[in-house]
């Protein structure tokens, strides 16, 4: 049984959403963090990736730099660019993107229901990036980050979603952030809404992280850390609880997440392609005109729409057991022999029987997770980054088919784990929209 409950939100004040929202922290590395606050006085990157006010060379993870993070969060809200709400509401946070969109309910959700297992996970968290969050959380006194959570979609749910859309007075910001989606927020704040919703939650038995595994695990260890600090606990301060939104499976997306590697493990070309084809059937992808190739004699831009294209249509993978690989400059599209199926929830991921039958047995890649021969490209960033890689510092990229939602959840309904990097979701929540305080 989930607990879902409403909460007292610190959001932006009217005209500050837009300035206010960013994009997670750990989207950023700290120069990049540094090139998008630039012009940015009002981002919340400020507070999330607080060493940004300072010079380059400092540490991130000096006491100045949580305390920074501190001073800037509360003095904006002493300042008016935040308002306190007086009451307990749920909220509706919208995202459109390509003309797609998904609606998640702002909450509370339970570190109980994370420890106990109502809510799933799917993937490992890295001791050291849980610290980094335990510290920012325990220091700001505030959840800023919320975790992005999914269920399965369900009626009463979808109702009172569609219902407050329409209602007049609901709407609280709609604005669309540089990358070209569009963000709304509704506030839900009707008694019987309230009740509707958190009875319904109770009723659900597995709730799911979709993205977001280190501030989950980091806001249920400073849960805990409080709870050591207030013995008398009774289980319904804030810090029992941490900040979420929860979207229906039926609305969500999972983009591809492709990898490349720095080297062949001593095979050339033809032995790679060679190697391939004991666990897979391997076909060269026709160039159609060249177009596979950078040509410096075609205008540029026409060339790279080209390019594109020919990615787009021709070199993505268009089913599950499909993956494309990139090698000397050239694509083929691959496909897993009958044998390497299985019913297994973790050995049916195509990222996994990519582990088992090439990166590893071929490249000698056994733990993807340390080995810095290998690295990951999200799927928003296009087949040609995969290319431009190659071109740089790899040897070899594999496009992949993205991994289902239903997969993800089979995976967390069986208590397992995925390997790294099998999800990416888009678009991606924004920070400093709603803010949890942990004491009033």
């Amino acid at each position: 049984m989930a607990k879902i409950r409403p909460f007292r939100a610190i959001r932006p004040a009217e005209g500050y959403a837009d300035r206010i929202a960013a994009l997670p922290y750990d989207v950023y590395n700290t120069e990049e963090a540094r090139a998008a606050v630039k012009d940015c006085p009002d981002s919340f990157l400020r507070i999330d990736r607080a060493e940004v006010n300072f010079e380059r060379g400092t540490d991130p993870y000096s006491d100045e730099v949580y305390k920074k993070a501190h001073d800037l969060l509360w003095k904006m809200v002493d300042d008016g660019k935040f308002v306190r709400e007086e009451a307990d509401a749920y909220y509706l946070y919208e995202l459109t993107m390509d003309g797609r969109v998904q609606t998640g309910i702002v909450s509370l959700a339970s570190i109980d229901d994370y420890l106990n297992g109502v809510i799933k996970k799917h993937e490992n968290t890295l001791e050291a990036k849980e610290e980094d969050r335990i510290r920012h959380v325990d220091t700001v006194n505030a959840q800023t980050g919320p975790i992005f959570l999914a269920y399965r979609a369900n009626s009463v749910l979808r109702h009172i979603v569609s219902k407050t859309k329409t209602e007049e007075g609901s709407l609280l910001y709609d604005f669309k952030s540089l990358d070209g989606i569009r963000h709304r927020v509704f506030k839900i704040s009707s008694r019987e809404d309230l009740l509707t919703i958190e009875k319904t939650f109770s009723e659900v038995n597995e709730i799911y992280i979709a993205d977001g595994h280190h501030r989950a695990a980091s806001a249920v260890k400073v849960g805990l850390k409080r709870r050591e600090a207030h013995p008398g606990y009774t289980g319904e301060e804030e810090f029992n609880y941490f900040l979420s939104v929860l979207f229906p499976d039926e609305e969500l997306k999972i983009l591809d997440y492709n990898r490349v590697v720095k080297d062949l493990n001593g095979l050339d070309y033809d032995e790679f392609l060679a190697s391939l084809m004991f666990n897979c059937k391997v076909d060269p992808i026709l160039e159609l005109g060249g177009f596979a190739q950078r040509d410096a004699s075609d205008p540029r831009e026409a060339q790279a729409f080209k390019h594109h294209q020919f990615l787009e249509s021709t070199v993505r993978p268009t089913k599950k057991g499909q993956f494309s690989v990139y090698v000397n400059e050239r694509w083929y599209l691959c496909e897993f022999l009958p044998e390497c199926n299985s019913t297994d929830p973790v050995g049916g991921l195509d990222v996994q029987k990519l582990q088992k039958y090439v990166l590893e047995p071929v490249l000698g890649i056994s733990d993807p997770k340390r080995d810095p021969r290998i690295d990951f490209i999200g799927g928003i960033r296009g087949l040609e980054a995969v290319e431009d890689r190659c071109e740089v510092d790899c040897e070899a990229g594999f496009a992949m088919y993205p991994t289902s939602i239903d997969e993800l959840f089979a995976v967390a309904d069986a208590g397992r784990l995925m390997p790294p990097k099998s999800t990416w979701f888009e678009p991606k929540l924004r920070s400093g929209l709603f803010i949890h305080e942990l004491d009033y």
